[in-house]
């Protein structure tokens, strides 16, 4: 198995002097219009290997779908890093198998982990996931990420329009309306359905979450994490009993254009 880089929040790879945004919405809107009838394969082999995008990420969540995205990249450039948020409130299951698809695809595998000393000053107890979800996440997911993407141009996702409403309308293409920098974010499988999703798995036999079958169809953290019944949104499971519906990586209705 490789051996994983780990990189906490204020390691910055480089320094970018240049403080334009890299990208408008007008690119954006001109790689949507670029890539439209192109395969999902087509289009990763372009960005990746022609540099359309510049220096690319892939953040994955390692959870119940991962495996495809991380397979069509791997399968163009092996290279490319994966960025993974250890919050240190995963399933164990899901740090197993994330160890098992690094060995397999030979990920390039990078580890991001909250700062500590806010760690011990915000959550001393662990439990701010039960009373300030939101706050959680700013500090295991948002913070750490927002950190580590300093050193990117654009980053993969693995977000589908089936998953959820707030999804529906999502682009290929778009940019990080959260980001000053202008940042890609690029939603490879966004037009990709259920039974596209399960046929590649089956056609590249890979390996399933083991969570999955026992009814959830969508992981995230442990405690924030719950059963899903037949016929519910597949992302009902996460933060049952609150209203909200993303970790605040990617906002609610994110959608800057069509």
């Amino acid at each position: 198995m490789k051996p994983e880089l780990r990189i906490a929040p204020g390691d910055r790879a480089r320094d970018r002097l240049d403080l334009a945004p890299r990208f408008t919405e007008h690119d954006a809107v001109r790689l949507n219009r670029m890539f439209r009838g192109s395969s999902t394969q087509e289009m990763l082999e372009a960005v990746i290997r022609d540099g359309l995008a510049g220096d690319l990420g892939v953040v994955s969540s390692f959870g119940a779908e991962s495996a495809v995205l991380l397979h069509l990249v791997a399968s163009v450039a092996s290279e490319v890093p994966v960025l993974f948020l250890d919050t240190g409130k995963h399933f164990p299951e899901t740090l197993a198998y994330r160890d098992t698809l690094v060995e397999r695809l030979g990920l390039n595998l990078v580890v991001l982990t909250p700062d500590a000393e806010e760690l011990a000053k915000k959550d001393e107890t662990g439990l701010r996931w039960s009373y300030d979800p939101d706050g959680c996440c700013e500090i295991r997911k948002v913070k750490p990420l927002e950190k580590a993407l300093v050193n990117f141009d654009a980053s993969f996702t693995g977000r589908k329009a089936f998953q959820a409403a707030t999804r529906a309308n999502l682009p290929r293409f778009e940019v990080d309306t959260s980001d000053a920098q202008g940042r890609l974010k690029i939603n490879p499988l966004i037009d990709w359905d259920a039974s596209q999703i399960e046929g590649y798995f089956i056609q590249h036999d890979l390996p399933r979450h083991p969570l999955i079958a026992q009814g959830y169809p969508s992981i995230g953290c442990s405690p924030c994490t719950s059963q899903v019944l037949p016929g519910e949104d597949p992302r009902s499971g996460r933060w049952k009993g609150w209203d909200k519906t993303e970790c605040g990586i990617h906002k609610p209705g994110e959608e800057p254009f069509l």
